[in-house]
C-alpha cells in the first residue's frame, strides 16, 4: 500500500463512516492517524483506511469493540510475521479462524432474518393486492 496522506473527510467518504465515528474508534484505540500535517488535522493512510473497513465490517455482525481490537492486534502481528515463532504464528491464525467462524455464523442469522423480512413485504405486497379498489371500466 502506498502511504498517501488523507484528512479524516476524504477517510469519511471512503469508508462511509461518519467523522464522530472515526473519532470514536481513534478513542478507542482501533485505529491511530498515521500523522498531522502541519496545522494538526490527522492524516491518514490506506492501511488506515484498511483497518476502518475491518471494523465496520464488524460492527453489523455484533462484535464488541474488544473483539475489533483483538482481531486487529492478531492481523497486525501476522503482517509483521518476521518476529513470530512457528507456535506464535499458529496460535494467532487460530484467533483469525475462530473470528471468521463467528462472522459466518452471524452471516448465517441475518440470511434467515433478510428471508423472513422478504416474506413480510411479499405478504403485505400480496394483501395490498387482495384489497385494492378494482378498476373500473
Amino acid at each position: 500500500m502506498d502511504d498517501t496522506h488523507m484528512q479524516i473527510g476524504e477517510v469519511a467518504a471512503r469508508t462511509e463512516l461518519s467523522l464522530r465515528t472515526i473519532r470514536h474508534y481513534e478513542e478507542t484505540g482501533l485505529v491511530t492517524p498515521s500523522a498531522r500535517s502541519r496545522g494538526g488535522f490527522r492524516l491518514y493512510t490506506e492501511t488506515d483506511v484498511a483497518r476502518l473497513m475491518v471494523v465496520r465490517r464488524m460492527k453489523p455482525l455484533g462484535f464488541t469493540l474488544e473483539q475489533m481490537r483483538d482481531l486487529l492486534d492478531a492481523t497486525d502481528r501476522l503482517e509483521r510475521h518476521d518476529t513470530l515463532d512457528a507456535g506464535e504464528r499458529e496460535a494467532l491464525l487460530e484467533r483469525v479462524r475462530a473470528y471468521r467462524q463467528d462472522a459466518a455464523e452471524q452471516v448465517e442469522k441475518l440470511r434467515v432474518q433478510l428471508a423472513r423480512a422478504e416474506d413480510f413485504v411479499a405478504t403485505l405486497g400480496a394483501h395490498l393486492e387482495r384489497n385494492a379498489p378494482s378498476p373500473r371500466v
